[in-house]
C-alpha cells in the first residue's frame, strides 16, 4: 500500500527536497502590498523585506482553501492508497482545518496530522514521515513513529526583534518579552504549538550561545540528534557561528534552511534557530 506525503509551505522545505522525496507542499498566502502572493512562488523573503524597507504595509498571512487541498488530495490518490497530510500547528493557522475540511470527502483514505510546529519543525516531521513511507511502512507504523518523536522534539530560536510576532499576533507566551532592556535577545521556543519564551539574554553573543549550549545538551542527553539549522534573511551568519560552536558534537545533520515569506512574515529579518530531534 502506497503513501503519498503531503505538506504546507510553513514547513520550509525547499522544491528540491520536496521533489527528491516526492511530497506535494501546498502554499499560503502572503497579503503585501495589496496583493495575495503564493508562498515560495510569488515571493520570497528577500522581496519582502526590500519592500518592507520601502515604507511598505506590513504583510498578513493566510491559509490555503479547503477546495485547494481537496483537489492536491485528489491528484495524490490517483497515484497512492493513502494520503498523509502534515501540517503547522493549529494554533498558528487555520491551514491543518482547511486540510481537515477538504479531507472529510475522503473517506479514511486521507488523515491529517498537526503537528504543533511550525517551519523545519514541521518539516523534519514531514521528511521523517517520507522516508518511512518509502521504506514501505504503514500509516499506522508512521504515525506510531511521529507520535514518538514529537514529544522530545525542540525548535528554539531568536529574532532581533518581538515586532513581527506581536503584529501577527503570534507572540503567545513569549508576550512578557516585550518591552525588555535595551540589547535584550529573546529567546523562543515552540511549546503545544504556541511561540513562548524560552528566556532572554544580552546580546548577540550570549543568544548564540544559548542555542548552542541547549543543542549540545540536548544530543548529550539523547544520545545523538537530528539536527537542521534554521534562518530568515541576515540571519545564515548567526547559523555559521553556532556551527563552529558545535564542533566535536556528533549529530545528524540536517543541513540549512531557509525560512519562506510566510514564516519570515511573522519573524522578520535575521531570525535563526535550530530543530532538533531524536534519532
Amino acid at each position: 500500500m502506497t503513501i503519498a506525503i503531503v505538506t504546507d509551505s510553513t514547513s520550509d522545505l525547499n522544491p528540491e527536497l520536496c521533489a527528491q522525496h516526492g511530497i506535494v507542499s501546498v502554499p499560503l498566502y502572503v497579503l503585501f502590498d495589496g496583493k495575495m502572493h503564493k508562498d515560495g512562488i510569488e515571493i520570497t523573503p528577500p522581496e519582502l523585506f526590500t519592500g518592507l524597507k520601502a515604507g511598505k504595509k506590513t504583510p498578513s498571512t493566510s491559509q490555503p482553501s479547503p477546495a485547494e487541498f481537496a483537489d492536491v488530495y485528489m491528484k495524490a490518490l490517483e497515484s497512492a492508497d493513502q494520503v498523509l497530510s502534515i501540517h503547522i500547528s493549529g494554533q498558528l493557522s487555520g491551514t491543518v482545518g482547511s486540510a481537515r475540511l477538504a479531507a472529510q470527502d475522503f473517506g479514511n483514505k486521507v488523515t491529517v496530522l498537526d503537528t504543533s510546529s511550525v517551519s523545519m519543525g514541521l518539516g523534519m516531521r514531514v521528511l521523517r514521515a517520507s522516508e518511512w513511507a518509502e521504506a514501505g511502512k504503514s500509516m499506522p507504523e508512521i504515525l506510531a513513529e511521529l507520535e514518538r518523536v514529537s514529544p522530545q522534539a525542540d525548535l528554539r530560536f531568536t529574532v532581533d526583534t518581538l515586532d513581527f510576532l506581536k503584529i501577527n499576533g503570534r507572540i503567545g507566551g513569549a508576550q512578557a518579552l516585550l518591552g525588555g532592556l535595551l540589547n535584550i535577545k529573546p529567546i523562543l521556543v515552540v511549546k503545544k504549538g504556541r511561540v513562548e519564551s524560552g528566556g532572554r539574554v544580552r546580546g548577540h553573543k550570549k543568544a548564540m550561545q544559548d542555542i548552542i549550549d541547549y543543542t549540545r545538551k540536548y544530543v548529550a542527553a539523547h544520545g545523538g540528534a537530528r539536527v537542521t539549522f534554521l534562518y530568515t534573511v541576515g540571519g545564515d551568519v548567526s547559523v555559521q557561528e553556532v556551527r563552529a560552536g558545535l564542533a566535536g558534537v556528533d549529530y545528524l545533520d540536517l543541513g540549512n534552511h531557509s525560512i519562506g515569506a510566510v514564516v519570515a512574515t511573522h519573524t522578520g529579518p535575521g531570525a535563526m534557530g535550530v530543530v532538533l530531534e531524536p534519532l
